[in-house]
């Protein structure tokens, strides 16, 4: 554990600012309050419902308040709610956000197979609530393979733009960054569009302009409040089928875990239209079916759990799309800003930037003590710059430590993964294996897209925010000087884009599949083999849409 709260400490001191003075926790505006929103109680129940959501996610939220205007309608969601600390998850607490460990915090963390760093939502609004807040519609051909209506596609955008969406203020950092893009050739200047487009462009944030973030949760307010129960730390346990002989097996219902341990019995109506549906994302999904006993029979089996159906494929096909990052340490101040513009390559890159956000004590401490030491090799013609920081690296805890992080993320990675259960606890993770740059054409693309970054800043545009005697081979050797990962570091990792990309690769939290469109769900999101039963979330999709999937995932809800 203690390399994982490094690892993120680590990231979050790339946004970069020592100063702790956090403007955002106690805003006077109002936090939205919806009575159907309450803790599972602790005494046991059994309840009806036309639809149960595993999931108030990013897809659980939208997709139960449109089911409300018409249907009655339960969530269950295993996390708590943004609104008790509504300042919390502001542009610039990211980070703290982020690394929250209490009990009530909103993420769960957790290290792929590849040792590689993440964070899983546990909060009603899910990934929304803990992201850098990128808004921007997926591609055409996303929307051509998964079959969606366009005309419908639109209108559903429109609907969760109403209340989540914002034009982002583009201050100097950012704008030296996009100009920076173009003078490196990603072209043309798209300006500010929500639409997939090659070039650069500004997106969506889901931020005001005071900084204050709107998740997936803000979009109940949508709903009728008559049609609808959402009941928070509500672990569910199993899906529950009905196995006559020679019928298909149909959900019945669920059972569910309070905070207490208590556990509740939640049950379809027999209108012939209800359903489970499971918007629990990439993880939660595919794992709450093999705890219900859709899965691989022989790991099942393993597990003492009851097999309704074998189903290999599910857990299979999970893919997480690489993350890449570099650290610019800037002579000049710059913004509070998490990302607001995006660099689309033709060779298959997303780039993406934030900068001045704040961090911890001991990363900062750390980040510097490294940072010294490179500048200490330097020549003595740069000492000057850096005087304080190499004579007494703490220093640097008492000033506002200037800089951003520029990373790159891989489009379409075709090296693919993994998902299966580590036990039967439904609250611990599964384990996940992603297989970064398995592909050589997955390396090959990190390392077109690293080319790009530096190009970017190297630029005339970015001069201002570039330290021109700190060389990119240094900025390459401290981030490879860092504990962003559990992988092994080797001698040419700074040398090397291409070892640099294997060791230093890290997650931008965009994992996907597990529950594939033709392996384990139809075009309509039904399970195969099972009624009453369907999967709307990240795990349908083979693909990452957009260069951020949370529009897109909450247009598919809708």
């Amino acid at each position: 554990m203690g390399n994982l709260k490094y690892s993120w400490m680590f990231l979050a001191l790339l946004f970069v600012v020592a100063h702790f003075d956090f403007h955002g926790f106690c805003y006077a505006e109002k936090a939205p309050y919806y009575s159907f929103v309450q803790e599972a109680t602790s005494a046991p129940r059994v309840s009806y419902y036309d639809y149960i959501i595993i999931g108030g996610g990013t897809a659980g939220c939208p997709l139960a308040a449109t089911l409300s205007m018409s249907a009655k309608v339960l969530v269950l969601e295993r996390g708590g709610s943004p609104y008790t600390n509504p300042g919390k998850s502001d542009e610039e607490n990211f980070f703290p956000n982020l690394l929250d460990r209490s009990p009530n915090s909103y993420s769960q963390q957790f290290t792929s197979e590849d040792g590689v760093y993440n964070n899983r939502a546990c909060v009603l609004g899910g990934g929304s609530v803990i992201n850098a807040g990128f808004y921007s519609h997926a591609d055409s051909d996303f929307l051509k393979q998964s079959g969606l209506n366009e005309g419908l596609v639109n209108v559903s955008y429109q609907w969760v733009e109403k209340k989540v969406a914002f034009e982002p203020p583009m201050l100097q950092w950012q704008s030296a960054l996009k100009n920076g893009l173009l003078e490196a050739g990603v072209l043309p200047d798209n300006g500010f569009t929500y639409d997939h487009l090659y070039g650069t462009k500004v997106g969506g944030i889901i931020f005001d302009r005071d900084g204050h973030r709107h998740t997936a949760a803000d979009l109940l307010e949508y709903a009728n409040p008559l049609r609808i129960k959402v009941y928070l730390y509500a672990t569910v346990q199993k899906i529950v089928f009905s196995t006559k002989v020679f019928s298909r097996p149909r959900a019945q219902g669920v059972i569910y875990e309070d905070a207490s341990g208590v556990r509740h019995w939640a049950f379809l109506t027999k209108d012939s239209k209800s359903e489970v549906i499971l918007s629990a994302g990439a993880l939660g999904s595919p794992q709450v079916l093999m705890l219900s006993g859709i899965g691989p029979a022989r790991q099942l089996e393993a597990l003492g759990i009851k097999v309704v159906m074998n189903q290999p494929m599910v857990g299979q096909g999970m893919a997480d799309n690489p993350l890449n990052v570099l650290f610019i340490p800037s002579p000049s101040p710059v913004e509070v800003s998490l990302v607001q513009m995006v660099g689309v390559t033709r060779s298959d890159s997303y780039i993406e930037a934030c900068s001045g956000v704040s961090f911890t004590p001991s990363w900062t401490r750390r980040v510097a003590k490294e940072l010294a030491s490179i500048l200490n090799q330097t020549e003595e013609s740069t000492m000057g710059l850096f005087q304080e920081a190499i004579a007494r690296p703490e220093t640097l805890l008492n000033t506002k430590i200037r800089g951003g992080i520029i990373f790159e993320k891989l489009k379409n990675p075709i090296s693919t993964g993994h998902l299966e259960l580590r036990n039967t606890n439904p609250h611990d993770n599964p384990k996940v294996t992603f297989n970064y740059f398995r592909s050589p054409e997955d390396l090959r693309t990190c390392v077109r897209g690293m080319e790009t970054v530096l190009n970017a800043i190297n630029s005339e545009s970015f001069s201002d925010f570039r330290y021109k005697l700190l060389s990119t081979a240094g900025l390459l050797d401290l981030v490879s000087r860092l504990p962003l990962n559990r992988r092994p570091r080797h001698l040419n990792t700074a040398l090397s884009l291409e070892q640099f990309c294997l060791d230093t690769v890290m997650t931008i939290w965009h994992y996907h599949g597990g529950c594939l469109v033709g392996n384990v769900v139809d075009k309509d999101l039904k399970v195969i083999g099972v009624d009453a039963l369907r999967v709307i979330d990240g795990s349908t999709f083979t693909r990452s849409p957009g260069t951020n999937p949370q529009a897109t995932v909450m247009m598919l809800g809708r």
